[in-house]
């Protein structure tokens, strides 16, 4: 994989002396104030990678599921209730404007996966901030604590995404915004589905190969993951009547 942390395939011991601030993808927050090390070896079934030195800000790297559903499903029906009752939309202009907002988030979600999460430099800090957003989970696909962005670092990008709504779209942002961040929950919660059971009907299938085969067979197709629309339209599809399903490999792959 590419764009994952290293050069030696074997190990490498990265060390940062100066305290600097990443301020891309959901680490925006921290400060490095020690040392940063870590070990790289491609891909482990046990365990999960170490992104801080400091036990605190490594506790800060995790978080669960509801937690995160916990936080922002009340902001939506908030927001929702307020498009109506203070800013007196219409019932229908409402619900239009929502699911405008989720399915821009399964474009989001695909630019973001294929050109951010996988972007490869020779900058060595890009690489360290890429693995800490995504690279992380290729290497430990069965960490199951890292699927979501963590709450502090969550609520400032999502404030600071509702307010870039809010310059291009104003008042309509209070209807998009809640639509946006149900797409992202989803996202996140199918992600978790995917690594967690085998689909559950028989049209998700083609969905659960796509992200497996992104996992163990080329990390540069596949790129969907709450739905496959934009792999079929900008040609990352794996063709799923060509490949031969890995069980062992998917296996692998799935929270023990």
């Amino acid at each position: 994989m590419q764009f994952l942390w290293p050069v030696n395939e074997k190990s490498c011991n990265c060390n940062i002396s100066n305290p600097c601030v990443l301020q891309i993808g959901w680490l925006s927050l921290f400060l490095l104030t020690n040392s940063w090390r870590m070990k790289f070896e491609k891909i482990h079934n046990k365990g999960q990678a170490q992104l801080f030195r400091n036990q605190y800000l490594e506790m800060l790297t995790k978080t669960h599921p509801l937690v995160i559903w916990g936080i922002y499903l009340p902001v939506i029906i908030y927001f929702l209730y307020y498009s109506n009752a203070t800013l007196d939309f219409s019932i229908i202009r409402i619900a239009l404007t929502f699911f405008a907002g989720i399915f821009f988030w399964t474009f989001f979600e695909y630019i973001m996966h294929r050109f951010i999460f996988h972007f490869i430099s020779e900058s060595e800090r890009s690489r360290k901030i890429i693995y800490v957003m995504h690279g992380n989970h290729h290497e430990y696909p069965r960490d199951r604590e890292r699927l979501f962005m963590p709450p502090v670092p969550s609520i400032i990008l999502s404030s600071a995404v509702f307010m870039l709504i809010y310059a291009f779209i104003q008042k309509n942002s209070f209807m998009f915004f809640p639509g946006f961040m149900l797409g992202y929950l989803l996202y996140g919660s199918m992600h978790y589905a995917i690594h967690a059971w085998n689909p559950p009907f028989k049209w998700l299938k083609p969905l659960w190969r796509n992200h497996h085969l992104h996992h163990y067979k080329n990390d540069h197709q596949g790129f969907g993951v709450s739905t496959t629309i934009w792999d079929r339209v900008f040609g990352t599809m794996f063709n799923l009547k060509k490949e031969k399903e890995d069980k062992e490999k998917v296996q692998e792959l799935m929270f023990k």
